[in-house]
């Protein structure tokens, strides 16, 4: 039996974003014991030369919206980076969850050669649609959520790989 990209994408990033909010919420729990506020740990980087912890949730997102928007070959939505509370964090991720669940089979199904363009800061990126999926899009999203669940965890969030990986 083949795996479909339809199977390969969506499915998956809506894993992974309710796995990024289950997490969140126990971050987020453990900062309140601690009388932490919503900004602090929001604004919490594992290094100054990374991006918070808020950065990492929102390019999550648009990683799983953009990435089974273009597979679809339509335009991605636009979320916009406005988040300064949990409560807002979790609102743009069951957005996030509910765009990509739009997506039918047949929308994202056959895309694997579909031609997709990105323009960078570094310069245009070009791939064919499974590439795009497999060296791109899913890396870049497991990376930000990654770069999440660590942020939590060295704020001491008692969190595991039970966690990240989610139940199935």
């Amino acid at each position: 039996m083949t795996m479909s990209m339809y199977q390969a994408s969506v499915p998956v990033a809506v894993r992974a974003l309710n796995n990024l909010s289950a997490v969140l919420k126990k971050g987020h729990a453990h900062a309140q014991g601690k009388q932490v506020e919503d900004a602090t740990l929001l604004q919490t980087r594992l290094v100054p030369d990374m991006l918070p912890l808020v950065r990492q949730v929102q390019i999550a997102c648009d990683m799983a919206t953009r990435g089974i928007a273009r597979l679809a070959g339509v335009e991605p939505a636009a979320f916009e980076d406005n988040e300064t509370t949990f409560a807002q964090v979790y609102d743009r991720i069951e957005r996030a969850i509910a765009y990509v669940k739009g997506f039918t089979a047949e929308q994202i199904d056959g895309s694997e050669t579909r031609a997709i363009h990105l323009k960078m800061r570094s310069g245009e990126l070009h791939f064919e649609g499974q590439a795009y999926l497999l060296d791109f899009v899913l890396p870049n999203l497991f990376f930000h959520c990654t770069t999440a669940y660590n942020i939590l965890r060295e704020a001491g969030t008692d969190i595991g790989k039970q966690d990240f990986i989610g139940r199935s």
